[in-house]
């Protein structure tokens, strides 16, 4: 049996899935047939899979995503939405965020473009790297406070670490000459370091309208759109929010 020094020790150096395997290697019988190094391997194989796991649900609640429970495998190919089983497959590896290369989600409202942001969002977490969502109206209001009160280079500095930034209803908010200098700052600091996924009612061939001002609207769209893969979602019968369970959507 372990000793309270022991189970302390363990707890101070803070390997609770070691601990957690030891105990219960000690409570099966069958354990103590393994050779020595066989537990030792078993324990530092909980050890690694604990703090994966513990990794993983900080990863999640940081991100806050606006639908948490969004997963790659509950993705509604059914529904008549244009939907790429293969490319949702080649998304779901990783290799975009890897390349810090960004997404484009674009379709009408009720398409379920949240959603499948959402979904890719939680992936990207399964996999060890970090999220931030933001709905873009809420992010420009943040940007505004934040030059107010002097903690602006501070908060593009926690936007720049993470390896994907959702950006979720582009192009419901009207842009002032110092939201686009903030955007543009932004997808700068992710250049080659980190993935953009974009989210938008408006098609990727009106954005620069959006934009406005021509110089830095062709600044902005340099960074996002070029390298960027593209997801063009349908409506189909009815608004995917009418889905009666996550796995419809």
């Amino acid at each position: 049996m372990l000793t309270n020094p022991t189970i302390e020790t363990l707890k101070s150096l803070k390997l609770h899935g070691l601990l957690e395997a030891l105990e219960e290697q000690q409570q099966t019988p069958a354990v103590q047939s393994l050779s020595f190094e066989e537990r030792i391997a078993l324990l530092v194989d909980r050890e690694r899979l604990w703090r994966d796991n513990q990794r993983r649900t900080r990863l999640l609640r940081g991100a806050r995503l606006k639908v948490s429970q969004a997963s790659i495998e509950d993705i509604n190919y059914k529904a008549n939405r244009g939907l790429d089983k293969r490319q949702i497959a080649s998304l779901a590896t990783g290799e975009w965020i890897r390349r810090s290369q960004n997404l484009l989600i674009t379709g009408a409202t009720g398409s379920g473009k949240t959603w499948i942001a959402c979904a890719l969002a939680q992936q990207t977490c399964r996999q060890g790297n970090s999220v931030l969502y933001w709905r873009v109206p809420r992010l420009i209001e943040e940007l505004r406070i934040a030059h107010g009160d002097g903690s602006y280079i501070k908060f593009l500095k926690t936007l720049s670490k993470a390896s994907l930034i959702v950006l979720d209803d582009w192009g419901l908010t009207a842009l002032t000459a110092q939201d686009r200098a903030d955007l543009l700052e932004i997808l700068d600091d992710r250049v080659n370091t980190g993935s953009t996924l974009v989210a938008s009612q408006l098609p990727v061939d009106t954005w620069h309208a959006y934009l406005g001002e021509p110089t830095l609207a062709d600044a902005i769209l340099d960074r996002l759109v070029h390298q960027s893969h593209r997801i063009e979602l349908k409506v189909p019968g009815e608004s995917m929010r009418k889905s009666r369970s996550p796995a419809e959507i």
